[in-house]
């Protein structure tokens, strides 16, 4: 590996034709399956000092002030004062290691504290750059607001849904019911992030099931007003909620048997909300069948 990287020719594309070859002296490969790995080892100074710093949001006793994946990092801080500090240290950081953030694709939420939130909030800058303040920012695909609601992210996921569905209808109408069958379940049920969707209306979650039992028909060239139950019983498939608490069941699980620091605060906490969406979605389940238990 080293001698892969110490090796590395580089040449541009262009309209068909290619540049002379250069060589690249830093940086890992885009799209390399070693890269996030190789960019942690990196960049894991960087989040041992900002969590040795001992400022941040307080969660079951422990603080939290950064949430990281490869290049794309969260700072949590409760005040702007201590905000102003975790970045000054990621500036040097990134001065030291020769580093360079990109001020354009930083953004400042400031969350509400209920339906309150500060008329004022000073500037902040990163790279000498004033930060733009944002009420909403999408990290890792997964939309986050100023009021914590996930129902920006369910139409995300809703509308994402309708573009894959009408790709299957459109270029697999032709094959057999069981072929169709199995191009749904792999493009129509993943529900990206589903398992943090923890205030959301019922609105919001009708119309994506809706989608979901749409596409469905559709795809299968079943009647419009058939029953949804039915027609996924018939079919094996999983129905909406089926998938939900399917899903929210795998996060769980890895949750509780990550070494993560971080993710063993949450699950340990019993008044966390979404710990407790999560038991009630399968209590409710148990419920309704007679049986009621803890887990």
């Amino acid at each position: 590996m080293k001698y892969w990287y110490q090796n590395q020719n580089n040449s541009v594309r262009w309209a068909g034709a290619y540049s002379e070859e250069y060589r690249l002296e830093c940086g890992v490969r885009q799209g390399g399956l070693t890269s996030p790995r190789l960019f942690n080892l990196y960049i894991n100074s960087l989040i041992e000092e900002l969590t040795g710093a001992g400022i941040g949001c307080s969660v079951g006793g422990k603080i939290m002030n950064n949430i990281s994946y490869a290049d794309d990092m969260a700072l949590l801080s409760p005040s702007i004062g201590a905000l102003e500090i975790l970045i000054g240290i990621c500036e040097r950081y990134a001065e030291t290691h020769g580093l360079r953030y990109n001020s354009k694709k930083s953004e400042l939420l400031v969350f509400k504290a209920g339906s309150k939130k500060p008329k004022f909030i000073p500037p902040l800058k990163l790279g000498g750059t004033e930060l733009k303040n944002v009420t909403q920012f999408k990290y890792l695909g997964h939309w986050v607001t100023e009021d914590l609601s996930d129902d920006l992210d369910v139409e995300r996921e809703r509308r994402a849904l309708a573009v894959r569905s009408n790709m299957l209808a459109r270029r697999f109408a032709r094959c057999t019911k069981s072929v169709k069958i199995t191009l749904f379940r792999a493009f129509c049920q993943s529900f990206y992030t589903c398992g943090l969707w923890v205030k959301c209306t019922q609105k919001s979650l009708n119309a994506l099931r809706i989608q979901y039992n749409n596409g469905f028909r559709v795809f299968l060239g079943l009647p419009r007003f058939c029953s949804a139950s039915g027609m996924f019983a018939e079919a094996h498939v999983d129905s909406f909620q089926a998938i939900m608490r399917k899903r929210v069941a795998s996060l769980m699980r890895r949750v509780r048997v990550s070494p993560n620091s971080l993710l063993n605060t949450v699950i340990d906490s019993l008044d966390c909300p979404i710990v407790a969406k999560w038991n009630a979605m399968h209590m409710n389940k148990l419920s309704n069948r007679g049986v009621v238990g803890l887990f």
